[in-house]
């Protein structure tokens, strides 16, 4: 009986060394209590200004020019009808779409991390996002489906159950799940060539087009799907935080503070699938944001776990400022986002395979 309070003890040091310094507070009122830290704050305001920032001027490039000014003006109501024009029914649903999708995959990735308390576990890591990509492959080269969106969920919801039912054995681990999620990628993956490759010409393209990430042409019907899944399942996200926090103690110990451990797993993934989902279908799979976004966020706020809105925020920033390198870096050429993902996010993977080796932890 007396097994689990020293457990914890044990297993919460390493956390609580590793954790920046917080305030807590308790409002009796309304049962409400929790730690504030004022160095998550400053870091989750650091990255929400970036984005912002990348957000104007994405916006404000094209072939007609619009000073930042004027671009923060519109996005308020407010300027010429042209710039208003220009700015809300033309450029505005691309940004959005860049801003809420990097969201979505950073917010992922944090809560997959997370989940298998492992670093290199991510949607694109663990067959997620493949799956997604070959449900809307298929659709694009066979010509069926009811539309990118639903694809990519049914897609990715389809891969998160194999990768769940595979690794299950009285239970699952993570060490479990990133092992079968690897194999089924890849088995994803080449179900996708073998569609591409049985295409025509113009299906062939326009499939190789989406699976590189790409923001151009972006419309309003990209938005809103995905603004209204992150409205549903970022704060599903967060109502999961307590639970998500004790995983990060190992099984034995969460289970011992009354986690449901298994639940807890299971929502998480169904959460983490459904954000991967609408963003890969409104995008594309964008490689790499969602596995280095929350590293990045865990290392600026000191947290000894990816914290999920840092990691959104830093997501969006990684992606707008990704697609604003794009269309300035090879001139006259518009390069697809996904090119600039993919370069700036192998060297953090490559970091991530050391630093675990360095540590004993990468086989």
């Amino acid at each position: 009986m007396n097994v689990a309070p020293t457990i914890t003890k044990a297993a919460a040091e390493p956390a609580a060394k590793a954790a920046a310094p917080g305030v807590p507070f308790r409002v009796p009122r309304i049962a409400v209590s929790g730690v504030l830290r004022p160095r998550l704050l400053l870091v989750c305001a650091a990255l929400a200004a970036i984005a912002f920032l990348a957000f104007c001027q994405g916006v404000a490039m094209g072939d007609v020019g619009i000073p930042i000014p004027d671009v923060v003006r519109a996005l308020f109501g407010s300027g010429d009808g042209g710039t208003l024009l220009i700015v809300r029914e033309f450029r505005l649903p691309r940004a959005l779409t860049g801003l809420l999708a990097g969201f979505a995959f950073g917010l992922s990735g944090a809560l997959f991390q997370t989940m298998t308390r492992n670093p290199l576990a991510s949607p694109d890591m663990i067959g997620i996002t493949q799956g997604a990509g070959t449900a809307v492959v298929a659709g694009i080269v066979l010509g069926f489906g009811p539309g990118d969106q639903v694809l990519g969920m049914v897609g990715a919801l389809v891969t998160a159950l194999l990768v769940y039912a595979l690794a299950w054995r009285r239970g699952t681990t993570g060490y479990r799940i990133v092992l079968v999620g690897v194999g089924l990628a890849w088995m994803c993956t080449s179900l996708t060539d073998f569609l591409i490759a049985r295409g025509g010409r113009f299906e062939a393209q326009a499939a190789i087009g989406w699976l590189v990430g790409n923001l151009n042409g972006r419309a309003w019907s990209h938005v809103e799907p995905l603004a209204i899944a992150t409205a549903v399942l970022a704060p599903a996200a967060l109502l999961l935080g307590r639970w998500t926090r004790t995983l990060q103690l190992g099984d034995d110990v969460a289970r011992a503070l009354g986690t449901p451990v298994q639940y807890t797993r299971f929502a998480l993934m169904i959460v983490g699938v459904g954000l991967v989902a609408f963003g890969t279908a409104s995008a594309g799979p964008l490689v790499f944001v969602a596995l280095a976004a929350p590293q990045i966020a865990q290392r600026l706020a000191g947290t000894a776990w990816p914290p999920p809105i840092a990691s959104g925020l830093a997501g969006a920033a990684a992606v707008l400022s990704a697609d604003v390198v794009a269309r300035v870096i090879v001139p006259g050429t518009e390069l697809p986002v996904g090119v600039v993902t993919g370069a700036c996010g192998a060297p953090v993977l490559l970091w991530l395979l050391v630093r675990a080796n360095r540590a004993g932890s990468g086989g």
